[in-house]
């Protein structure tokens, strides 16, 4: 058999583009985007993408060129991660929350040559470009119009062409540019730097092929889903559904608004039968007043941070099904999800909530799933205790981070395994559970302890809304944990922080105890819903090393 090789028939590059043409052929007159009173079809959106790819083709833009878009979850950022990648060029979604400065940072560091940007954030992209060095070269712009942000309302003067004029411009029988190996990059993603500067991770045709069927299969979702964009499109391209969603003919539901009416309307309005949200959605979703028990199920992915097994609790007695998985902006998506076994069923729905709160397995898509000691490398104990970095290895780790080779070097060893950064313990069943990211260990007394599990401690207090524990300088013990919170709306006895203190004391041992409580209107987050502990670090850090309780209010 040595002389059966790899040859052109059984080679072809393996991509997500062909998901589209694909849905054409078979949902053709299926409806693909729903946006306000805007509906398209899947031979609509199809041919859409085949005009805007022709049209950057056109200008000039080649083969690994960077195109960048700063929008919300809109039809044109969903058309925009097929027509970008079919020009053969690379596709850079741009946090929307992000200042001016860091997205002249980003836009200068993937050298981007197109910049599509939604008309409600023009003046956003103006203040990045003016930032630029001089004589340095700026990305053309082309403006994305919404009726809710009219043209002369958000300017355009600056912009050499509209989305809509690119499109109309463009050339429907465009043949669209196939990767020469499925090893070409196909997106730019920056990290959301909660815990150092953002980082350009580059994944190529391939990676996102696999983990967007991947994704599909493990959360068994089936052909036609109605899929609500509540999870932003910008944040590690939505976990990759945008080309799963093509792959299932399904139908998706944007919006640049993501409150908990919007989405429980949307779910009424359009029989919306899956979604996907970090944790900050689901605790969205419970803590609204319009949240009465759904009139059926609907599925719920969530990642991004564990969540806490009574936000779980809450989420599934509305009618929620909830699904939780791991994954990163290195991994393009969930590798490591929370399979759930049938002898779970007949469990306390709070012995339930807290298995579902662990991560889980490996996903059929990844090779494989270890907890390590960073020094050794050795696998930790599966006793569901000793704590080790999660390592992963599989077709849908990045290709490395730009312009970064120390740091790519750092994460991608010679051992095999990308290193994640964070700490976790594996069950002697081998579900993997984190425990923090490594920066978030609190060290007190010669003690490691976890700021999640405090945290999950406080969730469970009937006032508390959010919660995040971070390391606070303390003389005696080296560190000790500092509680921030915010309080549900419309509670009526605001509890002190000796009740807090003493909440924890009687669920947790003394030294995991917070003995610094802050109370805070909102907690400064990613636009994901990740918490920034990094800005609660330095608050905890300048309130001095001495171990008295503390309130903000």
């Amino acid at each position: 058999m040595e002389q059966l090789k790899p040859s052109p028939p059984n080679s072809t590059p393996l991509t997500p583009l062909t998901f589209l043409e694909r849905a054409a052929n078979i949902y053709g007159d299926g409806v693909s985007v729903v946006y306000d009173d805007v509906t398209f079809t899947w031979s609509e959106t199809h041919l859409r993408c085949l005009r805007l790819a022709s049209s950057l083709v056109s200008w000039g833009v080649h083969r690994g060129d960077v195109v960048s878009v700063l929008a919300p979850n809109v039809p044109a950022m969903y058309e925009l991660h097929f027509a970008v990648p079919m020009a053969g060029a690379v596709l850079n979604t741009i946090n929307i929350r992000l200042d001016a400065r860091i997205v002249s940072v980003l836009l200068r560091h993937g050298e981007s040559k197109v910049l599509f940007v939604d008309s409600q954030f023009r003046g956003l992209a103006i203040e990045a470009l003016s930032q630029f060095p001089p004589n340095s070269p700026r990305p053309a712009l082309v403006l994305i119009a919404d009726r809710e942000f009219p043209a002369e309302k958000s300017g355009g003067g600056e912009f050499v062409e509209t989305y809509e004029g690119m499109i109309e411009q463009g050339d429907p029988n465009f043949k669209w540019i196939r990767p020469v190996s499925e090893y070409d990059p196909i997106v730019l993603n920056y990290t959301s730097g909660t815990t150092s500067a953002p980082k350009g991770v580059v994944h190529c045709h391939r990676g996102i092929f696999i983990i967007s069927l991947d994704s599909l299969l493990e959360w068994s979702v089936p052909k036609n889903p109605v899929y609500l964009w509540t999870l932003p499109m910008f944040h590690a391209n939505g976990w990759s559904f945008p080309w799963g969603m093509a792959a299932v003919g399904g139908t998706n539901i944007c919006s640049r608004k993501v409150d908990a009416a919007n989405i429980y309307s949307a779910i009424r309005n359009h029989n919306v039968t899956h979604l996907c949200g970090a944790p900050v959605v689901l605790n969205l979703l419970t803590n609204s007043g319009d949240g009465k028990p759904l009139p059926r199920p609907v599925q719920i992915l969530t990642s991004g941070a564990p969540p806490p097994s009574a936000i779980l609790l809450r989420t599934e007695s509305l009618g929620f099904v909830v699904s939780h998985g791991y994954g990163l902006t290195e991994t393009a998506g969930i590798v490591v999800s929370c399979s759930w076994k049938e002898k779970w069923n007949k469990l306390p729905a709070t012995e339930r909530a807290r298995i579902k709160a662990r991560q889980g397995l490996r996903t059929i898509g990844m090779a494989e799933m270890d907890v390590v000691d960073p020094e050794t490398g050795a696998a930790v104990k599966r006793d569901g205790s000793t704590l080790g970095e999660v390592v992963l290895r599989g077709g849908c780790v990045m290709l490395g981070y730009l312009k970064d080779p120390e740091g790519t070097a750092k994460s991608m060893r010679p051992d095999g395994w990308f290193y994640t950064g964070d700490v976790a313990v594996m069950h002697p069943d081998g579900y993997l559970e984190i425990k923090d990211r490594s920066k978030d260990v609190i060290i007190s007394g010669g003690e490691n302890l976890s700021s999640l599990e405090v945290e999950s401690v406080l969730y469970t207090h009937p006032a508390v809304n959010e919660a995040a524990v971070v390391a606070k300088p303390d003389e005696f013990w080296g560190e000790t944990p500092c509680a921030f919170i915010s309080l549900k709306p419309h509670i009526k006895e605001k509890p002190k922080e000796k009740e807090i203190i003493e909440f924890c004391r009687a669920k947790l041992p003394h030294y995991m105890v917070p003995k610094t409580v802050v109370f805070t209107k909102e907690l400064p987050k990613t636009s994901t819903g990740k918490i920034l502990k990094f800005v609660l670090r330095k608050m905890a850090k300048s309130m001095g090393s001495g171990n008295s309780t503390f309130s903000r209010l």
